[in-house]
C-alpha cells in the first residue's frame, strides 16, 4: 500500500503493522530513482510518502535535513532510517525483520 496523502497518526504512529515513510521532494532527482522502489515495497509492506515541501514541519520533526531520507517506524518509533538511495533488499530485509509476519507473495 503506497500512501501519499494519509493521516500521519492513524497510519504510522498507530500502524499495527511497519511502516517505511520516504521524505521526498518532486524536484529530488535520487527521491525519483528510489519510486520504482518504493512501488515494489509497497505491494507487500506499507509505505508512505511525506513531501518535504508541503509538509516541512513534518520534515523538521524527523530532523530531515537531506533527502531521500527513508524511516520505518514500528510502534510509533524510528527503528531504522537510511539517507540517500536505498537497495531494495536492505529496505525489504528490514521491513521483514519488523513485520510481525512474513512478506505477502
Amino acid at each position: 500500500m503506497l500512501l501519499k496523502s494519509f493521516n500521519w497518526n492513524q497510519e504510522v504512529m498507530f500502524s499495527a503493522e511497519p511502516v517505511l515513510v520516504d521524505f521526498w521532494a518532486p524536484w529530488c532527482g535520487p527521491c525519483r530513482a528510489m519510486h520504482p522502489t518504493l512501488e515494489s515495497l509497497a505491494k507487500d509492506f506499507k509505505v508512505a510518502q511525506v513531501n518535504v515541501d508541503k509538509n516541512p514541519q513534518l520534515a523538521s520533526a524527523y530532523n530531515v535535513s537531506s533527502i531521500p531520507a527513508i524511516m520505518i517506524f514500528k510502534g510509533g518509533k524510528v527503528v531504522a532510517s537510511h539517507l540517500g538511495v536505498t537497495p531494495e533488499a536492505t529496505l525489504r530485509a528490514e521491513l521483514e525483520k519488523f513485520s510481525d509476519s512474513p512478506a505477502r507473495s
